[in-house]
Formats: structure tokens, sequence, C-alpha cells
């Protein structure tokens, strides 16, 4: 997994590739709870999963944007190098999970997440 994100994320080094993946990870481990959270830990490597386990998930779900800025807040990183880092975790998690899954999780998360999983976020007809 970490270099399919090193190389997604164009990382110039597996450290600077595994700071990324440990921080959305746990991240999303503080975002996700139930059966996704699960399936999801069983897909990913062993360290990654461990990353994503170790998390206790909120009590307040952050849509799409506010994660990315909590990220980028506990990293002191900008917000686009934490968009960034965000979009190459999750398409390295995508590589691991089924689209169904990737489906349920999406329709856990609040808005804003479909994107940052390189997906469309359609919005239903008003």
């Amino acid at each position: 997994m970490l270099e399919k994100v090193r190389y997604e994320g164009a990382y110039p080094t597996r450290e600077r590739a595994d700071e990324a993946v440990r921080l959305v990870l746990a991240g999303l481990g503080r975002q996700l709870t139930g059966d996704e959270r699960v399936d999801l830990a069983a897909c990913l490597p062993l360290e990654a999963a461990r990353v994503l386990t170790a998390q206790i998930p909120a009590t307040e779900p952050l849509t799409g944007w506010s994660f990315v800025k909590d990220l980028a807040a506990r990293t002191d990183a900008s917000l686009a190098t934490t968009r960034w880092d965000t979009g190459s975790v999750f398409s390295a998690v995508t590589a691991y999970a089924s689209r169904d899954l990737i489906t349920r999780i999406l329709h856990q998360l609040p808005t804003g997440y479909a994107l940052l999983f390189g997906r469309a976020e359609l919005a239903p007809a008003a």
C-alpha cells in the first residue's frame, strides 16, 4: 500500500508517503464506525488496518472539507498539501476495498467524501 501511495502521490520518499498514510487513515478511523470500519480494516494491509482501528470514532462527524481542514490543522500543513495527501491515500484504499464497500462508506460519511475518494458526488434532484 505504501508504494502505491508513494507512486500515486509522487512522494519523494517512503517516509513521506508513510506520514500521509498514517495521517489520513487515522483521520478516517475517527470518522468510520460499525461494519464499514471492520470491513475496511479487513481489506487493508495489517499496519494500515492498525492505524485505522486504533482511533476512537469522533462523536461529531466531519464533512469532507472539514476532514481535510482538521488533518491540516493537526499537522500544520497547507490545505492543498493535505487535500493531496487525502486523495493519494484514498486512491490506494479504493484499490484494496471493493466498490460496494466504498459505496457503503460514502453513505455512512457526511457529504464531501466522494470527491476525496475519486468519485462524483451527486446531489439528489430537488
